[in-house]
């Protein structure tokens, strides 16, 4: 792949230094992404025993960027085009597949606006809809899948990966199929187990032991060439482990066809927008003992502190004071003005639905795609993302009409998704409600308390009141909100506590 110019002034480079001389030259992940290219990352590197925290640092590694920090407390990923490291951008093929584009003179723009589609009032997903629908995502997988000798498939509870399953036993009928049970609110792994063993596919499951894919993450961190504290990272990292336990040489994962299906909102949706008035509140009002243990109540508190976009991005974080108490001066301001480049673009949405696939995209870039980047980077795994090979995306965008893609009367999303999956099955119940690979981080706090707060005290050149955090909120853990939080500063601390030992590159 040629190089293109950089979206900013700042220097890119195509990996983080923390690797040891003489690998094969890796992904260049600053290069375009070709119009006509499939999508699949071919990392050829080779898993390490465990070290332990923290995670060692080569003497020039970059100088991590404390903005950057602040954004991954704030909303778990750092806004784009920055990354962890001061003056490097992000990779920008994470960006392209969530549908932004960092090239050209709207740099980072979305490029599946609403007003490009196609409109059919009289359209109905016939037969030759469902039909070319399943032509065009196999020839998707068939090119993206294309160098993986053993395809796993992160087969979670959704649609998605339900219809990305039926066009793998055409496409490509040596998939296993493997669905993680990451916490006691999913049920998904039976229905999971009908659909691949229905359609002729091998079938695996894991449990999340968030203490070992914990110990699975400090293995390989420091060999990803940036940080995402996404939610999901901790079990696409254990995933890995195990696909290559299993023989697998690759990962398909079935993201990005929201990016241009669109996203549906709901009542819940509406309210939690609403709640989000960016109102500052002491640290108590989360931590009252008829509060700090009902999950409902601190959301609904942690959500009137944030913006309406960043309510948008998944998750409980760290809310502004808490971010500015963490580094003992005022810095999620600094944070927050990150978003200011994209309000603009989202201001300027039609629709509800609109609004909130642009601010997703957002988090998809920096969060959604970066974890599967780079955890295969990191783990010899190759990985595929069939819904973003540029042709089935074109297809559907520009050729779909809009009404197949989301009924305008009820609002369902993925009619002709829908439709498909209809072909071979009905009233799976993990379609209507997924769970869609959740960590278990009550139990990551339980099992690694010590370990973080170990971190924390190694850390507290950057972050002083992490410490004190912990401590405070130790009796916590067992509310989601917290954990949450916690789970966040599992995710960052090792990376600066290496660097604290490696001369202070921080």
């Amino acid at each position: 792949m040629a190089r293109t110019q950089p979206p900013s002034s700042r220097q890119q480079v195509p990996r983080l230094e923390v690797l040891p001389a003489g690998r094969g030259a890796p992904l260049d992940p600053v290069a375009p992404y070709p119009h006509d290219a499939a999508v699949t990352l071919v990392i050829p590197q080779l898993l390490q025993a465990a070290p332990s925290s923290p995670i060692p640092v080569h003497p020039t590694a970059r100088k991590i960027d404390d903005v950057s920090v602040a954004d991954v407390l704030r909303n778990g990923f750092v806004y784009p085009p920055h990354s962890i490291f001061e003056g490097q951008d992000m990779a920008s093929l994470s960006a392209n597949l969530a549908g932004r584009d960092p090239q050209g003179s709207t740099a980072y723009g979305f490029r599946w606006r609403d007003s490009g589609k196609r409109h059919d009032a009289k359209a109905t997903p016939t037969k030759d809809w469902v039909d070319a629908y399943h032509t065009h995502l196999c020839q998707a997988i068939e090119s993206s899948c294309a160098t993986m000798r053993g395809p796993w498939s992160l087969q979670s509870g959704g649609k998605d990966s339900t219809t990305l399953a039926i066009a793998l036993a055409d496409a490509r009928p040596d998939t296993t199929c493997i669905t993680y049970l990451g916490g006691v609110e999913e049920n998904e792994v039976e229905s999971a187990k009908v659909v691949a063993t229905t359609l002729g596919l091998r079938h695996e499951s894991l449990v999340c032991d968030p203490a070992r894919a914990y110990d699975r993450y400090l293995a390989v961190a420091p060999r990803m060439p940036s940080l995402t504290a996404d939610f999901a990272l901790l079990s696409y990292v254990d995933l890995a482990f195990e696909i290559q336990s299993g023989g697998g040489d690759g990962m398909v994962d079935g993201l990005g066809s929201d990016t241009y299906f669109g996203i549906p909102v709901n009542s819940q949706y509406k309210v939690l927008k609403w709640l989000a008035r960016g109102i500052r509140l002491p640290r108590m009002a989360t931590e009252l003992p008829w509060v700090s243990n009902n999950f409902e109540l601190c959301f609904a508190l942690g959500t009137l502190q944030m913006n309406a976009v960043e309510r948008v991005f998944p998750g409980s974080r760290f809310t502004d004071g808490e971010v500015d108490e963490l580094f003992g001066r005022d810095i999620s301001r600094s944070s927050r003005e990150r978003l200011a480049p994209f309000l603009s673009e989202i201001d300027s949405a039609t629709s509800a639905e609109e609004y909130r696939v642009i601010s997703l995209s957002i988090a998809a870039a920096a969060g959604g795609f970066a974890k599967g980047i780079y955890t295969a980077d990191a783990t010899s795994l190759k990985i595929a993302y069939p819904f973003c090979d540029p042709h089935f995306c074109d297809w559907v965008y520009n050729d779909v009409p809009a009404e197949l893609q989301m009924d305008p009367v009820t609002g369902m999303s993925k009619v002709l998704v829908r439709q498909h999956i209809a072909t071979r099955f009905s009233n799976l119940p993990y379609v209507a409600h997924k769970g869609s690979f959740r960590f278990d981080v009550r139990g990551l706090a339980k099992s690694r308390f010590d370990a973080v707060h170990a971190q924390s005290r190694e850390a507290r050149y950057m972050l002083p009141g992490a410490t004190q955090w912990l401590e405070r909120n130790r009796s916590r853990m067992d509310n989601k909100y917290h954990a949450s939080k916690f789970y966040l500063l599992a995710v960052l601390l090792p990376w600066l506590t290496g660097r604290a030992e490696a001369g202070g590159k921080v």
